[in-house]
């Protein structure tokens, strides 16, 4: 055997290198890929997941998980309004992208203030607790109603473009998935709210000074520092300008979720 010989065998027993047969294959693919039909499955995928989170973030006490699952399905709504294929539907979920960055960050500020002043996690234990913390409770029903998608907040903005996709596109099913979410998700908001700013403060009593005594009182909770409140209101009224004019800004993402 010669040196030509056995170098071609010594070649051929071992892989070769993609660069002789990957162009051909490129070349001869087929650039279809209708038959996956990615839009219908994206559709189906983040509607269940809209759903699915609604449905479990009804059930929950804890804010922050109520918030964590939320925002998975508000993600969610990105991705549909994109995946509808419809200039309405593609300037929904941009818009979305946008309102729901100022309205969520507003829930966790306020969140976050609501534990500083209490230590409460639990919307059980929010009951009146916006007539002690009135700014944090008023901010965080703003976010709230834009996660929602009520008026005069962006996230009826963002809806509303979401639902007119849906039409365009002749979604009729999807169209049923946004108002049966948008009444979920009113239904776990809506009740923090109620329980802050409807319900009449109860005493949260921490024990007993002596066997047969008054019980000891938990200390009165005050609205948390300026340095805290400022940041969350400023978001909500972002939240709340972004909804009664979007003129600016629906122009911005027009153009953003125009496709060349």
């Amino acid at each position: 055997m010669n040196s030509a010989t056995a170098d071609t065998t010594h070649r051929e027993g071992r892989p070769q290198p993609p660069k002789d047969w990957l162009p051909g294959l490129a070349q001869n693919a087929k650039t279809e890929t209708r038959d996956l039909n990615l839009g219908a499955i994206t559709l189906v995928a983040t509607s269940l997941t809209i759903l699915m989170t609604s449905l479990y973030a009804l059930r929950l006490d804890n804010l922050k998980a109520i918030l964590a699952y939320s925002t998975i399905g508000q993600l969610s709504y990105m991705i549909l309004g994109v995946a509808l294929l419809s200039e309405a539907g593609r300037t929904g979920g941009v818009l979305h992208l946008v309102g729901h960055a100022f309205a969520k960050i507003t829930l966790f500020f306020a969140v976050g203030s609501i534990y500083l002043a209490s230590h409460r996690t639990a919307v059980s234990q929010l009951r009146g607790i916006g007539r002690r913390m009135p700014w944090t409770m008023g901010a965080l029903a703003i976010g709230a109603l834009s996660i929602v998608g009520l008026p005069p907040t962006v996230g009826f903005i963002s809806k509303y473009f979401l639902f007119l996709g849906a039409v365009e596109a002749g979604q009729w099913l999807v169209l049923v998935v946004l108002g049966v979410s948008t009444v979920l998700s009113a239904g776990y908001y809506l009740r923090v709210i109620r329980m802050a700013l409807l319900e009449a403060p109860a005493p949260v009593l921490t024990g007993h000074s002596a066997e047969g005594a008054a019980p000891i009182r938990e200390r009165s909770i005050t609205e948390s520092p300026a340095l805290v409140v400022v940041p969350l209101m400023v978001t909500a009224a972002v939240t709340l300008l972004l909804g009664v004019a979007p003129d600016v800004l629906l122009d911005l993402v027009r153009t953003a979720a125009r496709v060349p």
